[in-house]
């Protein structure tokens, strides 16, 4: 029989990588004589070093045994906790990320990493106390005169639960050399008390061999926390002039409470093969290349396996009372169908809105299995302060609220790389050295804060620091430098701070390696823009800044407005609307380009025909005549015309990528009530595309100009 041990691979990747996260984290709050937190450390790294050897992953394997002798000296107190050991135990966490996405990816790693952080270590290791090494020389003279070892194993009742089995361990054990054991039943209860998955044995055994402790406990390693272990030696005598005859197994006394090495483990001989066949399933051996395909679509396997969401089993009970309500709904309804008539009406409509109700819980309750608290977000952050503090010479401290806030795992994805760059730009340009802060009058340990809370059907993320602030005249200086502005021009507040998010724009006097180089805020404007969300600044010179970050709380539905054009019906998304008004003419102005421009209060919005946009036919083509929805995007304002408003309501996005091809001015459609396809329009799409038609209409007029004044001067 063969284990299939690929299928156990995925949720192997996803605790190994929690564990890395448990670890990074419990480092990062690591004090000396912490006892607790480190045995906390020690187990994640152990349990990871398990799971990688079982699975094949040997350098996985190799390098985790490095990091945990290390942490073994620190749990046992033979090593002091120092702030250097704990930034070599970081800089080995993220070698064993390396590692085990290499694993996972089939892929490459930082070579030159991992080899300099395991020099590190070894060098780590080899700088021990010197009253260690009074033991260790103790211990290896005691070592060359023991030929074997009295085992006493007392497993925890529980041991069984955990998927462990001490047949596989005596399994392993008798292949180190000869081995005898004895079970002790006195905890045994009566056969009616017996609970089939509690462990009631203990053992005591004795093992002849030439191995050395530390590799017979690392047969235990699996079970050490759940189990009371005495390794005894067993003195060699064989030089001595009394020679002591060892029996072979077959051949040893047996009493009514022990058994032979033969007896016992017969029991275990299919385990044994399944074991093995597990092992030879996992073993890398380049000579036969049937096991490197088998591994090779394991590993692949895994790879595509590796997305998932741990939910809790509340949401899974009230889905399945969801369903539940939902059947009894539709046999009620089915009942109605087979036998209606005109007295049954008042049933019907009850019906149908007990399966509305019903309709809509059950779409409220898949959406909370996609929502994650952010902490797994903000769980990164700590860690790159902690980095950044060391690398800029600054003090500072990290401050999280609202980690359980919850939010769609795929806005949560793609959230994270535009919240580094936030913090690290906190961390560079908002956070002063220490000198600067304490000539300031301020705490020499500067603070940022991340915040998470929802604000209507929205979340808001908030990146905050107590730094310096933004100069406003310094970003001006820089924007008329490089040709964005006008040196006459007046901005609001909004456009100055807008005037960060251009391509290359940084006002950092140097560049380092963590920003200055003006890429980054752009990018991080984009994404979140791509996410249907917006970002706003608030700063105070010399007091610090604060970074907002508006977003849907998830991708799969929206609220929006259904407006109708001609024959077409299309959804403007709700978070994108200003207002909608019936359009004044009065307030309408003419300006070059053919553009028309709409006064509303102290801004002049230009008016863009939908039906001009997608070349619809409409009998609604006089602009006095129409409504306007004025919606609003990278800082910018149009009014877009339609013949009508309609309904609000959420709708379920369809990606018009995957179902079609992507059209300009197009995110995605959606499927209405009555089965007709409606389209949601992309805001910022539409606006480009109305600038640029805008742009493009000028110049040929101005090149027109310029023909007709050459022709006149020929």
């Amino acid at each position: 029989m063969t284990v299939d041990l690929s299928q156990f691979i995925p949720s192997f990747l996803e605790e190994s990588f929690e564990g890395l996260e448990l670890m990074e984290s419990e480092l990062l709050n690591l004090k000396e004589g912490d006892n607790e937190t480190i045995h906390s450390i020690f187990r994640a790294a152990h349990s990871i070093k398990g799971g990688a050897g079982t699975f094949g992953f040997d350098k996985v394997t190799e390098f985790t045994h490095l990091v945990e002798t290390l942490l073994d000296e620190m749990r046992d107190g033979r090593r002091e906790i120092t702030s250097k050991d704990t930034e070599i135990l970081l800089e080995s966490v993220d070698c064993m990320r390396l590692l085990i996405e290499a694993a996972r990816d089939d892929d490459n790693y930082d070579h030159d990493k991992v080899e300099q952080t395991t020099s590190r270590l070894a060098e780590t290791l080899g700088d021990e106390p010197s009253s260690d090494s009074d033991n260790q020389s103790e211990n290896i003279v005691a070592a060359s005169n023991v030929c074997g070892y009295t085992i006493n194993f007392i497993p925890e009742h529980s041991l069984a639960k955990t998927g462990n089995d001490p047949l596989f361990i005596f399994n392993a054990l008798a292949e180190l050399g000869q081995l005898t054991l004895s079970a002790d039943c006195n905890d045994l209860p009566a056969l009616v008390d017996i609970d089939p998955q509690e462990l009631y044995l203990s053992w005591q055994l004795t093992l002849y061999t030439d191995v050395g402790e530390a590799e017979i406990r690392e047969i235990f390693e699996w079970v050490e926390d759940e189990c009371l272990l005495e390794l005894v030696p067993i003195a060699d005598t064989s030089n001595t002039s009394q020679d002591i005859e060892v029996l072979a197994p077959e051949e040893q006394p047996q009493s009514q409470s022990t058994t032979t090495n033969q007896e016992q483990l017969a029991s275990t001989q299919n385990a044994s093969t399944a074991i093995a066949d597990a092992k030879e399933s996992t073993a890398e051996d380049t000579n036969i290349p049937a096991t490197a395909t088998a591994k090779d679509k394991d590993k692949a396997k895994a790879k595509a396996d590796v997305g998932s969401i741990r939910v809790g089993v509340d949401k899974i009970d009230n889905l399945i009372n969801l369903v539940g309500e939902l059947v009894i709904t539709q046999s009620m309804l089915s009942e109605l169908g087979n036998d209606f008539d005109m007295d049954k009406v008042d049933r019907l409509t009850s019906g149908l809105e007990q399966l509305l109700q019903n309709t809509k819980e059950l779409q409220e309750s898949v959406m909370r299995i996609r929502m994650l608290p952010i902490s797994f977000a903000f769980n990164r952050f700590p860690r790159l302060v902690h980095d950044l503090a060391i690398k800029t010479g600054k003090k500072m401290e990290l401050v999280i609220k609202g980690e359980q806030t919850e939010l769609d795992k795929t806005v949560m994805e793609q959230i994270g790389d535009p919240l580094v760059h936030l913090v690290r730009n906190a961390a560079d340009h908002g956070i002063e050295s220490c000198e600067v802060r304490l000539a300031k009058g301020k705490p020499e340990k500067g603070t940022i804060s991340l915040d998470a809370y929802h604000q209507g059907g929205n979340i808001v993320i908030e990146v905050k620091d107590d730094g310096a602030g933004i100069d406003r005249q310094v970003v001006l200086d820089k924007a008329v430098e490089k040709g964005l502005i006008e040196a006459d021009a007046i901005l609001t507040e909004s456009q100055v701070y807008d005037l960060l998010f251009e391509p290359g724009f940084s006002t950092a006097a140097e560049v380092t390696d963590i920003s200055g180089r003006g890429v980054g805020m752009d990018v991080v404007k984009r994404n979140i823009q791509s996410l249907g969300g917006r970002i706003q600044v608030e700063s105070t010179l010399g007091k610090g800044s604060c970074f907002r970050v508006h977003l849907p709380l998830t991708l799969a539905i929206l609220d929006g407005q259904l407006v109708k054009v001609g024959s077409e019906t299309y959804i403007i998304p709700l978070i994108a609307i200003v207002e909608s008004l019936q359009i004044d003419n009065k307030l309408i102005n003419r300006v070059s380009g053919d553009m028309v421009l709409y006064r509303l209060r102290d801004d002049n919005v230009p008016i863009l025909p939908i039906y001009q946009l997608f070349n619809l036919a409409t009998k609604c083509t006089e602009i006095d005549k129409a409504l306007l929805v004025v919606v609003e995007a990278d800082g910018q304002k149009i009014g877009l015309m339609v013949d009508d408003l309609l309904a609000q309501q959420q709708v379920v996005i369809k990606s018009l990528k995957d179902n079609y091809q992507q059209v300009a001015g197009i995110s995605g459609a959606t499927i209405l009530g009555d089965g007709s396809v409606a389209m949601i329009l992309d805001i910022p799409g539409i606006i480009h595309m109305a600038l640029a038609q805008a742009q493009h209409t000028q110049r040929e007029k101005t090149d027109g100009n310029a023909s007709v004044t050459a022709e006149v001067c020929l």
